[in-house]
Parts: structure tokens; C-alpha cells; sequence
């Protein structure tokens, strides 16, 4: 086989080739790699057509094209191929089924002795994932090549052609069928993930919803800035033991992104940074599967990403294949690959495919000039270390974060044990409390009161209110607390009668005071305890000595006005009197617990609080709304 390449800008096309070598050849296969649009696709179709009619041909809009030892943007490359002993078909697809469409052309193109497939989709809306699981449902053995379409970075509008076809959407491609033709295909990756990894939380093929839990553009913007590259920062992930790459190709207003191949979720992805030592390695090289066959034409389908992140690497790296046979090829937005009787969509890759009809085994391929390359990249060393940098801060980062992780699940145990503990002492101090209480009871009912059980039986009380707070706090994630209609009067006077004797033992006094006989609530009684329970007790431990302290309950239309009030020290920081561990007094016992449960419950409950505090008296004040009302 032969192959001859044209680079076309502008003017006549039969200016550029001399149609005459292949009036009378049978088996002709034409590329047009364009990186102009689609009426220079359209013109250069009809004019290699009208040429050379028995030709198959296809074309594809680009990101840059390749031409021998040169990238050009904004060009169209011709590529012709001759083949001796190589049968070509043609076919093209539109449905907006994306795994049909594989199928679909797979059956169309492949026979029994087809070797390789070339393949063009459009760039922006195939998904091309589901494409090629399409065309190896009907047949994973056949190699492919190729890639989806490109405009020049703009992501609004590819064209794709077969024959005379110009397409704006689906897909295109040629099967070579031969018992002599010889295929041998590989690819370079040079992309490495760099952080932690991140998860795919919801997704729907490839539309991104949310990484991490948090919006997929939220996501890039906190890693990447708002301005990031769409193309130059790809998500990775392995799979099949294929490492590739999801580079972004649409942003949407949900906050969004579509990538240029499916993801699943769950996916274990890391974000993706160039690395220049391996750019800087000369492909013809690193890529093994290449030394095989007597190479006689390479087409290369490399990612856009690569042209754009170092295009003096890139352009070494391509000039390496034009040393040993015709090279042609363009960027594309997305490329083919087959591994292990599997279809791959990849990105940030080079993929190349080298043809020969010759009878060799292998030939010896051009290696680059060590000292050219040297001399070309100048500051590669200053990129090869800031890559390092980045590496090695990755892997530093990952063992900082696994410590953190140890120590986070050391310490999420721990405190695990500790409320399983403080559960089970709460649920254990109820039964000696009560047995305590009723033991006062039974004494008194029989010997009449004593002073000292009279001390232990306001202790215990007091135990009793920190009691209920801890049992309520330990429960309140695990029970859900139902309401039910309560007599609040009622219910302050059994709460007065209880702590009175602790109020005694202060040397204060409770007064009563309200405006209705009966007043009903609609709340929970646990919660209610809660609150009446810890004004009572903190107004018996900061009220003066022989001072009263004055409990109101007042009915206002729909709603009723709980408030106790005594003559206390003023209250320093009303904003953080409500804080958890707070306590303006330290020499006061307690935790500073009690009003910010409080709080809590009232928030839940829609419970305006009031405080007022000056020198002369301290008042909390609650509104319930009334039930009936």
C-alpha cells in the first residue's frame, strides 16, 4: 500500500494533487481531516469525488490536524491511501440512539475478513461511550480507530462526512477487508491523576450531576478556580485495567457537566494533570505494539488536550512516526481505541494505527534525535519539576489525609463507646434514684420527717432534673416525642411542688401567680419538663438568700406567657447565656447545658424566648400557643 498526504488553506484543490496517480487504481481510501468548515468539507468531498470516483471517502471537522512532522490549525489534510489486496466499504448512521447507531454500522461495514475500523462521530451531541458498546455488541473482535469530531475547541457544531454525506450529527466510517493487510494499534497516555480520589454521587451516563455530594461544577470551581481548562484537567479513573480519562465538553445551568464519555456512579475519579517527563518520551519508543508489521502508512487520532497543553512536545512526539512512513491524522475531541476485545472511548491520548500490506514481520523504526529534542525544550525541565512538585505533594497529601482518616475513625469509636456508655449509666441511675425516693417516703410515712434525710431528698431531686436532661439528650436522636394536650397551669403547680423543697433548702420561696383556672397546650411533655425544670433550678441556684421567686403563667388571646423571675445577679452576656458550657458563675455547679437544651427545644418547638435582666431582677419568658385558641 502507499499513502500520500495534502495540506489544502485555500484555492483550487486540483492545484495540490495530481488526481492523474489514481485514475486507475480500485482501492482507494481518501481521509479529509478539516480544520476549516463545513462548506471547505463539503467542496473538497465533491471535488475528490468528481476526481476520482471510485474512491471511498471520509471526512471529519477537527481540533488541528496532523500532517507528516507538522500540526496545522485552521487546515485541511488530505490523506490517500492505495491498498492492493484491501477491499474498502463505506456507511454512515443518524438516530438518536447512540448504541444503535454502533450496531447499526457495525452490521453495515464488518465481513469476515475485515481488519480494521475507521470511525468519525460527531463531537457534541453522540454519546460516544454508547456507540462503541454498540458496534462490539455485534462484534468485539474487529480493531477501530478514530475518533468524534472537532471545531476547533468551540464545543457548538461538528460535521462528519461519508461519500458525498455531510452530517451534523451521528456517525461515519470505512471497514478494510483484506486476508493480506496487516493492523497494529497502541496508545500513549500522559495524564496523571493528581489529590485524593472523589466519588461519582449522581450521574446519568455522561452528565454529571454531583461529585462528592456537591454540584460537578461547584466541584471543578473549588479545585480549579472558575476559569478552569475544560480540556486540560480530565477526571480519571481505571476500568478494565484501561486507565482513562473524562474530559468536560458542556457546562449547564443546574451547575452540571457533560463529559466526553460516560461515568457511573460510584466511580472512583481523581482530577488529571500532564505529565511532561512522559510527553517528553519519544512514542515510536514507549509504544511497543508498533514494532510488529513492516509499517507502510500510520494514521494518528490524538486528543485536542494535547496539542493545547504543550504543543512543542506534542509536535516532536508526532515527527517521530513521519520518519519511518506517510503520517496524517487530526485531534480530535474523543478517541477510538480496542484493548482485550473491548471498545474504548479515551481522552488525553495518543492513539496511533500502523498499516502495511507488505510481507514482512517488522521493520527497524526512526527513532528522534536525542539532541534535537533537548534543544527544543529548552524549559522542559522547569515543567518536568513542577509536575514532580505536584506529584509529590499528591502523595504527601495522601498520607496526611490516611493519618487523618485513622485518627478520625479512632476518635468517631471513642466517642461511640462513650455514648453507648453514658447511655447505659443513664438508663442504670433511674432504678437507685427512685429506690432512694421511695425510701425517704416510707421513713417519713413512719418515723415523721428528719432533717438529714430531708438534705438527701433535695439532693436527689436535683440529681433527678440532671437526670432527665442527660436521658433526654441520649434519647432525642432515637424516640420521637409525640404531643398531647396539657393543662399548663396544672402542670407549673406540680412541677412548684416538687422543687419546693429545694427551694426551702435555698432559703427562697416559689410565687404563683396567673389569670386562668385552666389552660390548655398541645405539646410534648418531655420537652416541656425540659424547659419548666431548668428555670426553676437555675432560679433556685442564683436567687439571693430570702428572696422570692415569682412564677406567672398569663393567657393573651391565643397564646400564654410562662415566666419566672428573682432577684439575681444581673446577667453579664445575654447572647451567650444560651451557649452550650456557658456559665457566667463559676463557682455554681452544673455544665452550662441546661438553657441551650432549652433553646434547642423551644426552636423546635416555635417557642418565643424573653430575657430581661438588670440589677433589680432577672425574668425568662416563654410563649405557648394555646390549643383551641
Amino acid at each position: 500500500m502507499k499513502t500520500y498526504n495534502y495540506c489544502y488553506e485555500t484555492g483550487q484543490l486540483q492545484n495540490n494533487i495530481d488526481f492523474s496517480l489514481f485514475e486507475q487504481e480500485k482501492n482507494v481510501l481518501v481521509q479529509i481531516f478539516c480544520g476549516q468548515n463545513k462548506d471547505v468539507l463539503s467542496y473538497l468531498t465533491e471535488i475528490i469525488l468528481r476526481y476520482i470516483p471510485n474512491a471511498i471517502c471520509i471526512g471529519t471537522t477537527t481540533d488541528g490536524e496532523i500532517y507528516g512532522d507538522s500540526i496545522s490549525t485552521l487546515r485541511s489534510i488530505i490523506s490517500i491511501s492505495i491498498f492492493e489486496h484491501t477491499f474498502i466499504k463505506t456507511a454512515y448512521v443518524q438516530d438518536k440512539n447512540s448504541f444503535q447507531c454502533g450496531v447499526k454500522l457495525a452490521s453495515d461495514l464488518i465481513t469476515p475478513n475485515t481488519k480494521l475500523l475507521i470511525l468519525f462521530s460527531d463531537g457534541t451531541k453522540m454519546n460516544a461511550e454508547e456507540f462503541l458498546h454498540g458496534v462490539e455488541s455485534f462484534d468485539a473482535t474487529v480493531p477501530i480507530c478514530g475518533g468524534m469530531a472537532g471545531d476547533n475547541g468551540k464545543f457548538e457544531q461538528t460535521y462528519i462526512s461519508s461519500q458525498n454525506t455531510i452530517l451534523g450529527e451521528g456517525v461515519v466510517g470505512v471497514s478494510l477487508n483484506s486476508d493480506i493487510l496487516k493492523v497494529a494499534t497502541d496508545y500513549k497516555f500522559d495524564w496523571k491523576p493528581v489529590g485524593l480520589k472523589h466519588t461519582i454521587t449522581k450521574v446519568n451516563n455522561n452528565r454529571v450531576y454531583k461529585i462528592d455530594r456537591m454540584k460537578a461544577s461547584y466541584f471543578y470551581d473549588k479545585y480549579l478556580g472558575s476559569n478552569f481548562s475544560r480540556t486540560e484537567f480530565p477526571l480519571i479513573l481505571e476500568k478494565n485495567g484501561v486507565i482513562m480519562a473524562r474530559a468536560v465538553i458542556g457546562k449547564h445551568e443546574d451547575g452540571s457537566l457533560s463529559f466526553s464519555g460516560n461515568l457511573e456512579e460510584g466511580d472512583q475519579v481523581r482530577i488529571g494533570f500532564g505529565d511532561a517527563e512522559s510527553l517528553m518520551k519519544d512514542p515510536i519508543e514507549v509504544l511497543k505494539n508498533l514494532h510488529s508489521i513492516d509499517i507502510e502508512t500510520f494514521y494518528i487520532f490524538s486528543c485536542m488536550a494535547r496539542r493545547r497543553f504543550m504543543p512543542f512536545l506534542i509536535k516532536l512526539g508526532i515527527g517521530s512516526f513521519s520518519k519511518t512512513a506517510p503520517c496524517s491524522g487530526f485531534f480530535t475531541y474523543s478517541e477510538f481505541y480496542h484493548h482485550n476485545g473491548h471498545n474504548k472511548l479515551l481522552n488525553q491520548t495518543l492513539t496511533v494505527v500502523a498499516l502495511s500490506e507488505s510481507s514482512k514481520t517488522g521493520s527497524a523504526l526512526a527513532v528522534s534525535n536525542k539532541e534535537e529534542t533537548k534543544k527544543n525544550t529548552s524549559y522542559s525541565k522547569t515543567i518536568e519539576s513542577l509536575t514532580h512538585l505536584i506529584e509529590q505533594s499528591a502523595r504527601d497529601y495522601d498520607k496526611q489525609s490516611k493519618r487523618l482518616e485513622k485518627q478520625m475513625n479512632y476518635s468517631d469509636a471513642l466517642l461511640t463507646s462513650h455514648k453507648q456508655f453514658l447511655r447505659y449509666t443513664v438508663h442504670e441511675m433511674n432504678t437507685p434514684l427512685s429506690v432512694i425516693m421511695n425510701n425517704i417516703e416510707l421513713y417519713e410515712m413512719e418515723f415523721g420527717k428528719n432533717n438529714y434525710l430531708e438534705n438527701i431528698e433535695v439532693a436527689v431531686k436535683s440529681i433527678f432534673s440532671m437526670y432527665d436532661d442527660l436521658s433526654y439528650l441520649v434519647k432525642k436522636d432515637h424516640i420521637t416525642y409525640l404531643n398531647q394536650r396539657i393543662d399548663l397551669v396544672d402542670y407549673i403547680r406540680s412541677r412548684i411542688d416538687f422543687f419546693a423543697q429545694v427551694a426551702n433548702k435555698a432559703k427562697s420561696m416559689f410565687i404563683f401567680e396567673t389569670n386562668s383556672d385552666k389552660i390548655d397546650i398541645f405539646f410534648n411533655e418531655t420537652k416541656l419538663q425540659r424547659i419548666i425544670d431548668n428555670n426553676i433550678t437555675n432560679a433556685i441556684k442564683y436567687t439571693f438568700e430570702n428572696e422570692k421567686i415569682v412564677v406567672s403563667l398569663f393567657k393573651e388571646d391565643d397564646s400564654c406567657c410562662f415566666s419566672i423571675a428573682s432577684h439575681s445577679r444581673r446577667i453579664q452576656d445575654p447572647e451567650k447565656i444560651f451557649e452550650e458550657y456557658y456559665r457566667e458563675e463559676l463557682a455554681q455547679d452544673g455544665f452550662g447545658l441546661g438553657l441551650n437544651l432549652v433553646k434547642r427545644i423551644c426552636k423546635e418547638e416555635n417557642v418565643k424566648i424573653t430575657l430581661h435582666s438588670d440589677e433589680s431582677i432577672t425574668s425568662f419568658s416563654y410563649q405557648f400557643k394555646i390549643e383551641n385558641a
